[in-house]
């Protein structure tokens, strides 16, 4: 297993990526902040496309922005990406489980630090259950291609 993350925001979730950062390095993993690295407006799309870039050649990642819908929308337009918007720790759990979601996304002014780092922590510890999830995940995977 990978010990690689990507971890990347936009001005609107800042607080919990610095949060999300500093529990990773404490549990070993080698984190690779993609940015922002402070508070001033800047446009999640860059991000976005960075961090999605960064995963389809390694590791998983972790997407934050005001919502998270925005970042969502973006890292799922690239090929091998399966990114999952979760608000709790079921649906954090059931991305990887059912979806093998190699990205997640949170919303800063949806989710507190706290949550954050409860829905990361499922996240990493969930395993994909495979069998009919991967049938599933097939039949979707290259659709952008037809």
């Amino acid at each position: 297993m990978s010990k690689k993350i990507f971890l990347a925001t936009d001005h609107g979730a800042f607080e919990q990526k610095e949060a999300v950062k500093k529990f990773l390095i404490e549990e070993g993993y080698e984190v690779v902040d993609l940015g922002t690295h402070s508070i001033d407006s800047c446009h999640y799309p860059e991000y976005a496309v960075s961090l999605a870039k960064a995963v389809q050649k390694e590791g998983k990642g972790i997407l934050l922005c005001g919502s998270g819908i925005g970042v969502c929308m973006v890292a799922n337009k690239f090929k091998g990406i399966r990114a999952a918007l979760c608000h709790n720790v079921d649906l954090a759990r059931l991305s990887r489980e059912h979806n093998n979601a190699n990205v997640i996304c949170f919303g800063g002014r949806i989710s507190t630090s706290e949550e954050v780092l409860a829905m990361t922590k499922v996240w990493l510890a969930t395993e994909f259950e495979g069998g009919r999830h991967q049938t599933r995940i097939d039949m979707f995977t290259d659709l952008g291609e037809n």
